[in-house]
């Protein structure tokens, strides 16, 4: 079988390689382990002239904050620190994970430090990553924990994951990591950084479902602090059905697109899959939904400046398709099921309009993945199916609101899930 250009180019480029301070890390490689939280990061533009939405906080000599609700219950953890896109490398002095409120406060007589190899301080080179020793703490399922991360001067934040539609806080200057009260954490801002995943150890868990795709599956414009993405929904109604318990996690990335990287949205997601899927320990479930920006980017308006939708590339449903079998086959490669996700209506012109419909109905009929998940008939209007039901509109006539989110949490069968476990 022949496959575009640019698809193999990707695939080709595409090592997937997972380093831990100069050495090989271990992530996948223990099946007890199964990440319960997860997300994908993303290089920040390097520009003297981004505009303030691109703009990273200042964090040399000072302590960040970060929110994170597990999807799995568990007394042992292990927490993944990554530079993946660093420069120079990165420096982390101190780590503490402590159960939270959903803002800034910790609970410091509960707080654990973290070790990296029995030190309390890490450096990353640029590209490395980290996973932590194991931290006794009770892990309650979707409960949030702060995690204090210090980092010295001189040090800079260069990637993120840009919406974690959920309020971190960094901190005046100085190590705040044992703070109980948020009162030095003065800075808010909506990203995320250098933390990856947290994984529980547990032989009996069900797996990990990897919820991996562009801005529907991270949640744009659903309810900040509130857990509304459809990825949130499906871990809930997972928790409820009983079972083997199953962790869900959501590496969806705004504006990222199958097949072509972005300045501001990530590498393609082609590019992505391995490192980002792949290397998440006990993943046993991938759930795929991209393409909707591949079809839109090559009509965007190319832009002076900062240009998030350069290259312009046009793709057909044909180079979409082949990026779809790639995927599905590294994922088989490595022992895990690949579902297929519809294109959810977004308004389009009728050109572009015709590409969905095409690839809509291959990902119905094509049989290459191990299942399909049918978002477009859950949210489409059926008086008018190129767009959203109003109900499930956000108001912008792409992105699902807090209901049409939870109507593709529960347009996932569920029994597609707990089929397979990873080897």
């Amino acid at each position: 079988m022949k496959f575009p250009a640019l698809v193999l180019a990707l695939f080709a480029a595409a090592p997937w390689p997972i380093f831990a301070a100069g050495a090989p890390a271990t992530e996948a490689g223990d099946r007890t382990w199964v990440a319960a939280w997860a997300t994908a990061l993303q290089e920040i533009p390097q520009r003297a002239d981004l505009p303030p939405l691109y703009r990273a906080p200042e964090v040399a000599d000072r302590t960040v904050r970060q929110i994170v609700y597990p999807t799995l219950d568990g007394s042992v953890a292990r927490l993944h620190f990554s530079n993946r896109y660093g420069r120079t490398p990165l420096v982390i002095g101190e780590v503490r994970i402590a159960r939270a409120s959903n803002a800034a406060e910790a609970d410091a007589t509960a707080a654990t430090k973290v070790s990296f190899a029995n030190r309390p301080s890490v450096t990353l080179p640029p590209g490395g990553e980290v996973d932590s020793d194991p931290v006794r703490i009770e892990i309650a399922r979707g409960a949030p924990y702060a995690v204090s991360i210090y980092t010295p001067a001189p040090q800079s934040m260069v990637a993120w994951h840009r919406v974690a539609n959920q309020v971190n806080r960094v901190s005046t200057p100085g190590n705040h990591a044992a703070d109980e009260s948020g009162a030095a954490y003065g800075t808010r801002f909506t990203q995320s950084a250098w933390l990856t995943s947290l994984a529980v150890q547990d032989a009996n868990a069900g797996g990990a479902v990897a919820a991996i795709g562009d801005s529907i599956t991270d949640g744009m414009r659903s309810s900040l602090n509130r857990n509304q993405r459809w990825p949130d929904g499906l871990a809930r109604r997972l928790a409820q059905a009983g079972g083997p318990p199953t962790a869900v996690v959501d590496l969806g990335i705004s504006g990222n697109r199958l097949l072509s990287d972005s300045p501001c949205y990530g590498e393609a997601l082609a590019r992505r899959f391995g490192h980002d899927v792949l290397d998440k320990p006990g993943v046993s479930t991938a759930i795929v939904l991209v393409g909707i920006n591949d079809i839109n980017f090559a009509s965007m308006p190319a832009h002076a400046g900062l240009d998030c939708d350069f290259p312009h590339t046009a793709v057909t449903a044909a180079d979409l398709i082949a990026g779809y079998k790639q995927l599905v086959a590294a994922g088989h490669q490595a022992g895990v099921r690949v579902l297929l996700a519809t294109l959810t209506p977004a308004s389009l012109p009728p050109p572009r309009e015709q590409m969905r419909l095409q690839v809509n109905q291959w990902i119905r009929t094509g049989g290459a993945a191990d299942g399909t998940i049918d978002f477009d008939a859950a949210l489409r209007d059926s008086a008018a199916p190129t767009r959203l039901q109003a109900r499930y509109d956000s108001g912008d006539h792409i992105h699902p609101s807090d209901a049409g989110y939870a109507a593709m949490a529960d347009a996932v069968p569920l029994d597609l899930l707990h089929s397979h476990r990873r080897p």
